[in-house]
């Protein structure tokens, strides 16, 4: 991200006020570190390049974008004490406008890129030909890839309409993200076996009689991991940004360390709000225990599945 903002920053849209904007920021505190490591970086370029202090002549200000349920109290009361920037937040939906047009002049998206706005119609009705009866599009068939497809590239065609408007000529967009590589299926990789074990253990949970079948039969996320190519796709035919760069971030564990445990917490900690939101907080919890007793069955299969991927775009705006 540093190199990034070195490299392809103009040094023309550093003025005395300097805006950097997280879309998607939760409650922190990643989004502190992420938001401070762009301000250091404009500063270290600024300070390079002119010779000027930059802590004399730049105010930074941030603002925090999620939805409007979103703990604002807090991300706001665990904001660093010495932080070099104004803060403000910003509820709404980051598919459509939440800032005035060319407001600021850095954005960031961290592993919020793979939202969708809602479910695909129909992928949850059981008399419809889109219904998806795994809980999530990991093994799904062609005609609900296709409708998550769509549904994914019209949000994102959303989301890069409204940045358009809101980001100044030339400003950036940093995103970070999960994905796939081209031909790989969510269920052949690590992260994807384990959403199939959510869904098998919540099937178990109904064959006990601890949760209605139907419930769990109408349980959908509104998730979809893309792969690369289409992801490249998406930005190309919207035709509002220029990547600048499509990095494949490679950990020395690989996405994440194999060990049945933390493939169950890291799980719980991207999907337990929507099981909690449709199922109850208990009933989440029962979900992962079983889904961490079926991670330790099942880990020999892990250990052989298909690497995920982690990807960092930089975005121009045109």
């Amino acid at each position: 991200m540093s190199e990034a903002i070195s490299t392809k920053l103009n040094l023309n849209l550093i003025s005395d006020r300097f805006n950097v904007a997280d879309f998607g920021c939760a409650s922190g505190p990643n989004t502190f570190v992420a938001v401070q490591n762009i301000i250091n970086a404009v500063e270290d370029k600024y300070h390079k390049e002119t010779g000027q202090n930059p802590a004399e002549n730049i105010t930074f200000q941030v603002v925090f974008n999620d939805f409007t349920n979103n703990d604002f109290n807090t991300l706001f009361q665990t904001l660093p004490a010495r932080r070099k920037y104004y803060s403000a937040g910003v509820p709404g939906s980051f598919f459509r406008r939440v800032l005035p047009k060319h407001s600021f002049h850095i954005g960031v998206i961290n592993y919020a890129f793979h939202f969708t706005s809602q479910v695909p119609k129909g992928v949850t009705d059981r008399d419809s030909p889109l219904w998806n009866k795994d809980m999530h599009c990991t093994g799904f068939n062609e005609m609900v890839k296709k409708a998550y497809l769509d549904q994914y590239s019209a949000d994102i065609k959303n989301l890069l309409d409204a940045r358009a408007e809101e980001l100044l000529p030339g400003g950036l967009m940093l995103v970070f993200g999960s994905g796939l590589r081209d031909g790989v299926k969510m269920s052949e990789t690590a992260k994807g076996m384990v959403l199939d074990f959510i869904g098998a253990s919540l099937n178990d949970l109904a064959q006990q009689g601890v949760i209605e079948q139907d419930k769990v039969d109408s349980f959908s996320t509104p998730l979809y991991i893309a792969e690369e190519g289409e992801l490249r796709q998406i930005i190309k035919e919207n035709g509002k940004f220029t990547i600048e760069a499509f990095e494949d971030i490679i950990h020395p564990y690989g996405e994440f360390p194999l060990d049945p445990k933390v493939l169950a917490v890291s799980t719980k900690a991207s999907f337990g709000a929507f099981l909690s939101a449709h199922f109850g907080v208990d009933m989440m919890r029962k979900v992962f225990e079983l889904v961490e007793v079926k991670v330790r069955q099942e880990f020999s299969r892990i250990q052989n599945a298909k690497p995920g991927m982690q990807y960092f775009i930089v975005l121009r705006k045109n």
